[in-house]
């Protein structure tokens, strides 16, 4: 299972440069990836600007979205972005995308959070139909930049519905699950994967996981003040999250075996307090 790092563009007040210094240092770590949590209605770094700079900043780490709320983007200029973005770093982007869940990122944008799935399912027609190539109005040209492989930025879908089973089954290269534990997003995961192999896909699918952490006594208060904030639009169910995130060494180590042996083949972990010694704190435990 591969093991990567979260970038702690949600974490507010933070220096921007804190990203780009942050990149270096996981790769440098021998972390698989970098991913972004994606946010619109909360003071935190743009995931698909984020994740441009991380690019221009190493060579080697994979870089995702984990997830996009894809129908809140105009699909065009999603999938010119995105395309984007996997050239500029040699083809290490793929794009966690899903419809998300919060009311308040669509009412700040414009769009209607009651029709998100609808809207979610034309827009990865047209983002495709845009990285093929195709022109989108009549007498004009392609949109985008090809990506680099195959006429497709690799996408993984996140949520747990039938229709997120059919997304990734037409569409996908696999699954993300959004921040349960092994032995609840196992189960999930293996119905992928039966589909998967039911729908006649040789290659194996890819199967994600995240899971919070901080690392040291002196980070966890910062930890749960940022977990609080983040989470305070579910109520008093905000205090179960900032609780279960992942705080010592041991138990790192526990959720990334966990993951391991549900069949995953990669794992985000993801900061909740943005200093630069906890890639390497992260790194000497779980690398």
């Amino acid at each position: 299972m591969k093991i990567g790092i979260g970038l702690p563009n949600p974490v507010p007040n933070i220096p921007g440069r804190v990203l780009v210094n942050w990149a270096r240092r996981a790769e440098a770590a021998g972390f698989s990836g970098l991913v972004t949590i994606d946010r619109i209605a909360y003071p935190s770094y743009d995931s698909l600007t984020s994740l441009t700079a991380a690019a221009g900043a190493t060579e080697r780490i994979s870089l995702m979205t984990n997830i996009l709320l894809a129908p809140i983007y105009t699909p065009v200029l999603l999938a010119k972005t995105a395309a984007s973005i996997d050239q500029i770093s040699s083809g290490r982007l793929s794009l966690g995308l899903a419809a998300g869940g919060r009311r308040d990122d669509y009412e700040v944008t414009g769009r209607d959070f009651n029709r998100r799935g609808r809207e979610f399912d034309n827009a990865l027609d047209v983002m495709h139909r845009t990285w093929r190539g195709e022109a989108l109005a009549p007498n004009s040209q392609p949109a985008s930049p090809r990506p680099t492989r195959e006429d497709k930025v690799p996408i993984l879908f996140g949520g747990t519905s039938q229709k997120t089973v059919e997304r990734v089954l037409r569409w996908g290269d696999g699954w993300t699950a959004g921040g349960a534990r092994p032995d609840q997003a196992g189960p999930f995961a293996e119905g992928i994967r039966r589909a998967w192999s039911a729908a006649g896909r040789s290659e194996e699918p890819r199967l994600a996981a995240l899971a919070y952490f901080s690392l040291g006594d002196e980070a966890e208060e910062a930890s749960r003040r940022y977990l609080l904030d983040y989470y305070r639009f579910v109520g008093d169910f905000a205090s179960q999250i900032a609780e279960s995130a992942h705080r010592s060494v041991s138990q790192v180590r526990a959720v990334a075996k966990g993951f391991e042996d549900a069949g995953f083949t990669e794992l985000y972990f993801d900061p909740t307090v943005a200093t630069l010694d906890q890639v390497d704190r992260l790194a000497e435990a779980v690398l």
